[in-house]
């Protein structure tokens, strides 16, 4: 792990547009987003990044049409299982989202499989971090923070509410890529993305590639 500890985190967005744009079904730009996913993750693990968080699947995510939700769900047990090549990068695997054991959760158990075998399959590398938000809300993240730290009878700090976090290991986010035109942040990652740089672009995420993250991580320099 570099000194720099430089945290990447990506809002994947236009999958559909890039579908639509080509006349091809939803699900088609899914599987693209997914292997662009992987082609980002070798890109980082290869420069200076020391952390790429990803939103692979919000809370909201849930109403989209079954068959387009399906399709996403086989999409996260395939990137989960890609260990061989996470391991020849040196990638460990991490999730954060709503806790499978909690009320609330609908992450399926065939899912939670890949994500626990993917998080031991990857615990020995020391390279960069991947963590994927699955079944990820920042509200619903917050709001249980908030309420751990109460019954904990601890005292109210940003500190402390950290501790209650998902994850409370993961830095501060240095840069926010947000692709497809969108000029908003959605509902990702909004306690550590406090003082992130933010890369907008028009490319829809199917297109996204290396020349793009340099881009986005040569706003961190500034």
């Amino acid at each position: 792990m570099n000194s720099k500890q430089l945290h990447v985190a990506c809002i994947m967005d236009g999958n559909g547009r890039w579908a639509r744009k080509r006349g091809l079904p939803r699900t088609a730009g899914h599987t693209a987003g997914e292997e662009s996913l992987a082609d980002i993750v070798r890109a980082a693990s290869k420069r200076e990044v020391s952390y790429l968080t990803v939103f692979g699947f919000s809370t909201e995510n849930w109403v989209r049409p079954r068959a387009e939700v399906r399709h996403i769900l086989g999409l996260h047990k395939k990137l989960f299982g890609r260990i061989s090549e996470l391991n020849e990068n040196n990638v460990r695997v991490n999730w954060i989202g709503r806790p499978f054991d909690e009320p609330g959760s609908r992450t399926p158990l065939y899912v939670q499989r890949a994500i626990r075998k993917a998080i031991e399959d990857t615990k020995q590398n020391s390279g960069m971090v991947l963590t994927v938000a699955f079944d990820y809300g920042s509200r619903s993240e917050l709001t249980r923070a908030a309420k751990m730290l109460v019954a904990s009878n601890s005292e109210l700090t940003p500190a402390n509410l950290q501790n209650f976090l998902y994850d409370a290991s993961l830095p501060p986010v240095d840069v926010l890529v947000r692709t497809s035109g969108e000029s908003r942040i959605s509902n990702f990652l909004l306690w550590q993305i406090n003082a992130a740089k933010i890369y907008f672009t028009e490319r829809p995420w199917p297109d996204f590639d290396a020349v793009d993250l340099d881009a986005a991580i040569a706003l961190t320099k500034n």
